[in-house]
């Protein structure tokens, strides 16, 4: 464990609002809930609203800001959602048109903010049943890709889901997807086992989002419903503007993992 492993949320949302940390999140503050973020204008929330109640695996909600306010206050009161990730990605219309880190110079007074359940949140619980995480491993960004997953329409936003891939040993495979099941609120169990090809994903060796990781022989590409899928959403439904984490760069919460699992 190092001091980042260790650090507790409020710690290291401070170095994300001083400038001091802009890579990805995994595996810090472990122990406590990391969340998906995305941004919009009041007046496409509801149709955004309702699509993640249509699309629970991978847009599970876990908090929705008040118009205008930049604090989740369901899981972390104190926290500032325009300086408190390391990186967030600005789409206009559609098109990712910058990366920063900070977005107090964009927010508006018509701000809805959402955070999504993140996968990460069950990462830990894999560890602690001997099941490796590739990425974590390799400290590197999990692997993301599109699909040819269609989500349910709702309103203005339709499109395909994105998924988190994680190499499982195969005789870990069944205890991976028991273990992961404990935590609908963060996508929960896989949504594919083994060949990528059959949704829509042509070469694992080349993520859309994140970085590649190796599968070692012996082992199964497992895929998870992931809360980038608004992205690949924007990038259809084209929206005016919509703000979200950069992937992998999350949100740490106060909350802590085991709140959103179940026995």
């Amino acid at each position: 464990m190092n001091e980042f492993t260790s650090m507790h949320p409020k710690e290291a949302r401070l170095l994300m609002r001083e400038g001091r940390w802009d890579k990805p999140t995994a595996g810090m503050a472990a122990g406590y809930a990391q969340a998906n973020l995305v941004i919009l204008p009041k007046a496409l929330a509801f149709d955004f609203l309702l699509f993640c109640q249509r699309n629970p695996k991978p847009c599970p909600v876990l908090d929705v800001t008040e118009p205008g306010s930049p604090v989740p206050e369901l899981v972390a009161p104190d926290a500032d959602l325009r300086t408190d990730l390391p990186r967030y990605r600005v789409y206009r219309n559609g098109e990712l048109t910058e990366e920063v880190t900070r977005i107090d110079h964009l927010w508006r007074e018509d701000m809805v903010a959402f955070l999504l359940g993140c996968s990460f949140t069950f990462e830990q619980a894999l560890l602690d049943s001997g099941i490796p995480v590739r990425h974590i491993e390799q400290n590197s960004n999990v692997p993301m890709y599109v699909t040819n997953l269609d989500c349910a329409k709702a309103g203005r936003f339709s499109g395909p889901m994105v998924v988190s891939m994680r190499p499982i040993p195969h005789d870990q495979v069944v205890r991976a997807v028991q273990v992961t099941s404990r935590f609908p609120a963060v996508h929960g169990a896989p949504v594919h086992i083994g060949d990528p090809r059959q949704i829509g994903i042509a070469d694992v060796n080349t993520p859309d989002f994140g970085d590649p990781v190796p599968i070692y022989p012996g082992e199964v590409p497992v895929f998870w419903a992931c809360g980038v899928t608004p992205q690949a959403v924007a990038m259809r439904c084209k929206p005016e503007l919509m703000i979200t984490h950069a992937p992998g760069h999350m949100f740490i919460t106060d909350q802590r993992d085991a709140q959103y699992g179940v026995l």
